[in-house]
């Protein structure tokens, strides 16, 4: 259980403006330079010592992958950060809150990060249809300008550095980081093969590092408070705080930041109001946004929420998207219904997931309605296995692990169905 006093994002539901004066009132921008004085290799440690791992989806320890930039960085070949703010995971609306409502955390964080990468510039990639949250985050850059707090010695530090605000259009596969890179380039949306990775070669070529939103906006807060502090909230590897964005059949559903790994019943009962209709009317739940297997009731109970514990239990922590179902949800057409959202998201570029997808989707559709055999459970099951970790980026595994988690719970509802629709197609399976 998260102490209001060790909350990083006090304006998380815009109670306060965003402006700049009021940024400054609730701490943000409050010596950085200091900050910044400390040394770009000391910052890069401080990171690594707070145990921050990627709060996008992979959990990936974030002062490690800043190591990975190159330390002597030449005026032809610049290094840049890309702050990753393309949301679109079904579920996932955190990173959302902080732009529209305290989007100088961001910034200064944009700040501080590229400074410790010694980049030139920061990238802000924000998905397509968040318009409003654009506008905010573009009027909030523009006064760090006015400010002098970016732009040509930020800070008065000696620094240069510029921030630019680049909006999607609208593509879920450009949250991707390196169809991210892509179509900041101007290109299609279409995931590059690694290696090299972007630290090696990424935007323009250019040796790159790409972030997600609140692994930035919460580095100013770390470095302030200290490592120390920061390591002492939530579990061993499983460090800090952390949002979650909890949707579905919960009474009160919200966006909350919380100790990582708080166990569930406790997360949902202490800013939910609990199950809707009861506990004993949790069906199950899908812990890390729509690309992760969801985990029954019975299980996730009392599992923490973090990336390790959610790991034990075959799903992830992702962004942290907890997506609650009750026993009134038609399970299978809810997962053919993420089914059909990859397919159309798939860019197309790996025939598994060109075609692995929209087939998945189709025998989905037929287990939905029961018009299939029974050996066809086992058949999908095999397809997701022939997409899983055969693509170049991992939204072939995201198409396939919510199908794999539902056969493996969810079997028997799935044969009741083809049993209930009079067996016709059941010699098929023999």
């Amino acid at each position: 259980m998260l102490a209001d006093k060790d909350r990083i994002f006090t304006n998380l539901y815009g109670f306060q403006p965003w402006n700049l004066d009021a940024a400054q009132a609730r701490g943000d921008w409050d010596g950085t330079a200091a900050l910044m004085a400390r040394g770009q290799d000391q910052i890069i440690e401080d990171v690594k010592a707070s145990g921050l791992r990627g709060r996008g989806g992979a959990g990936f320890p974030t002062g490690m992958k800043w190591s990975f930039m190159p330390k002597a960085p030449t005026p032809e070949r610049p290094n840049f950060l890309v702050v990753n703010a393309d949301e679109s995971e079904p579920g996932s609306c955190k990173d959302r809150e902080i732009i529209r409502h305290d989007p100088h955390k961001l910034i200064e964080g944009a700040l501080i990060a590229g400074f410790a990468m010694r980049a030139r510039a920061a990238y802000i990639y924000i998905r397509g249809e968040y318009i409003r949250e654009a506008e905010v985050l573009q009027a909030a850059v523009d006064e760090a300008y006015a400010a002098g707090l970016l732009g040509k010695n930020a800070l008065k530090s000696g620094y240069d550095y510029d921030v630019f605000v680049h909006r999607g259009a609208g593509a879920y596969i450009c949250g991707e980081e390196t169809a991210m890179l892509e179509s900041l380039e101007g290109k299609k949306g279409q995931p590059r093969l690694k290696p090299p990775f972007p630290a090696g070669a990424g935007l323009y070529g250019c040796p790159t590092t790409v972030n997600n939103v609140e692994s930035i906006a919460v580095v100013p807060t770390i470095l302030r408070r200290g490592p120390a502090w920061f390591a002492a909230i939530g579990n061993p590897k499983n460090e800090g705080t952390k949002l979650f964005q909890i949707s579905g059949h919960v009474e009160k559903p919200c966006v909350v930041e919380e100790a990582m790994g708080i166990p569930f019943r406790e997360l949902i009962e202490k800013h939910c109001g609990g199950i809707r209709g009861g506990w004993d009317n949790l069906l199950a739940v899908i812990p890390g946004g729509s690309s992760v297997p969801l985990v029954p009731a019975a299980e996730i109970m009392d599992a923490p929420m973090d990336f390790d514990g959610l790991k034990a239990l075959g799903s992830g922590l992702g962004t942290a998207a907890v997506i609650v179902m009750d026993k009134s949800t038609d399970i299978v057409k809810a997962i053919s219904r993420l089914s059909y959202f990859y397919k159309h998201e798939s860019c197309g570029q790996c025939t598994p997931c060109r075609e692995g997808t929209g087939w998945m989707w189709r025998v989905m559709e037929r287990l939905r309605t029961g018009d299939a055999a029974v050996g066809e459970i086992d058949m999908l099951y095999d397809l997701t296995k022939q997409v899983e970790g055969h693509t170049i980026c991992a939204l072939g595994d995201a198409a396939a692990w919510p199908i794999q988690g539902l056969i493996k719970h969810f079997r028997p509802e799935i044969e009741r169905r083809i049993a209930g629709n009079g067996g016709q197609y059941a010699e098929a399976a023999e």
